[in-house]
């Protein structure tokens, strides 16, 4: 069977992915190529997200093996349990490492509860503090949670350097009350699938200087990947849909979220 086409864009233009977990097991047999691959594609950076501890360490090792790749660091909901004092001591010396450019994934699961409630809330206040203390924009998590989060992030703000909300697949007041924090929203490939109309009408009324790009690899491949490992170069696929429902050419779609990831992650500091 013929592999799937990918939409081309023009020489001068380059996407960012800025959520990818390269530390996973998914990418280690071929990572070279896996990096190499996204670049000829037109992917120009990818942003490699820590998780724990661990996945934040290995972030920060990608960022400086690799030219392309750039990290973040921090403890997502599903480990709050292991967060203590040591663990917020390590995340402030990985955030004080090169290429370092966003705190996160940090938020709220209410979804899995892989932790508990009580035990999620404390950290992720402690994160949001000690993503403000230094200095870098925030990636939040947040699944079926959403007036905590919110809350929270009203209440420990304003972050000067500002957010995004990874993977957004909320509804259009959501996205509202996100954009009136000053964050950006990232959208994934679930935008390509077939029941996801309710987030493509969501996608058509936002502002394009708010949205940014995430392939969330290697999960939620998109169409025609979907089921598949998702890999970076798999970003063209999501932004075509997504210039598509914004009714512009796929180039001008790349230039100005590419714009919109520079603003909020500093890649050149």
């Amino acid at each position: 069977m013929k592999p799937p086409s990918f939409p081309a864009l023009s020489q001068d233009c380059r996407l960012v992915d800025t959520h990818c977990h390269l530390d996973m097991p998914e990418y280690q047999a071929d990572l070279d190529a896996v990096i190499s691959t996204a670049r000829q594609r037109g992917v120009g950076r990818i942003i490699t997200i820590g998780i724990d501890l661990a996945s934040s360490r290995r972030a920060v090792e990608l960022a400086g093996q690799y030219a392309d790749v750039y990290a973040a660091v921090g403890i997502h909901p599903h480990d709050a349990a292991t967060a203590d004092d040591e663990a917020f001591r390590q995340l402030r010396d990985l955030a004080a490492a090169p290429k370092v450019v966003g705190f996160g994934e940090i938020g709220l699961d209410y979804a899995k509860n892989y932790s508990a409630k009580e035990v999620q809330l404390p950290v992720f206040i402690h994160q949001l503090e000690l993503a403000k203390e230094l200095a870098l924009p925030l990636i939040i998590h947040d699944r079926d949670a959403h007036e905590d989060c919110l809350r929270l992030l009203r209440e420990k703000g304003s972050f000067p350097r500002g957010g995004v909300m990874h993977c957004f697949t909320g509804d259009r007041r959501l996205a509202e009350q996100v954009l009136e924090l000053g964050f950006y929203l990232s959208i994934p490939g679930i935008i390509t699938f077939p029941k996801a109309e309710s987030l493509r009408e969501v996608v058509r009324g936002l502002p394009l200087d708010r949205l940014l790009l995430e392939t969330d690899g290697p999960f939620l491949a998109p169409v025609p990947f979907r089921g598949k490992c998702c890999r970076p170069e798999h970003l063209l696929h999501t932004a075509a849909a997504v210039a598509e429902l914004k009714g512009v050419p796929l180039d001008e779609l790349a230039r100005q979220t590419t714009c919109n990831a520079e603003k909020l992650f500093a890649f050149s500091k």
